[in-house]
Parts: structure tokens; C-alpha cells; sequence
């Protein structure tokens, strides 16, 4: 019996080894890893804030002024 912890890919759902000799974990393939960050970029994925502000709300060029 083995003692590997399996994860699923997030990407694809495939069941993968954990451990250090996974050069693309969480992620199955280099493929996976790149899909994932794509979504990150394009926007479609997002942590969620509690707040109602944009990353420019408050914010001038005069708040970097002394």
C-alpha cells in the first residue's frame, strides 16, 4: 500500500500523484497549468471582494505627492 496523497487536476479533474516529483502541481500537464492561468488573465476567474470599489476608486496622482 502506498502512502501518495492523489489530488484531482482543477483544470481537468484528472487524478494526479502530490508530491515534489509534480512539476505542475495543483496541475496534471503544463497544458492544464497554462489553460488555468489563461482563465486568470482573461478575466474569467477573480478572488471576490466584500467591498463595492474598483481597483481605481479613491486613487489620484495627486495621492503620491508629499
Amino acid at each position: 500500500m502506498s502512502d501518495a496523497t492523489t489530488v484531482n487536476c482543477p483544470t481537468c479533474g484528472r487524478e494526479i500523484i502530490w508530491g515534489e516529483q509534480s512539476p505542475y502541481r495543483p496541475f496534471c500537464s503544463k497544458r492544464c497549468q497554462l489553460i488555468d492561468l489563461g482563465e486568470w488573465a482573461a478575466e474569467e476567474k477573480r478572488i471576490p471582494s466584500s467591498g463595492d470599489r474598483s481597483d481605481t476608486d479613491g486613487w489620484s496622482e495627486d495621492d503620491n505627492q508629499l
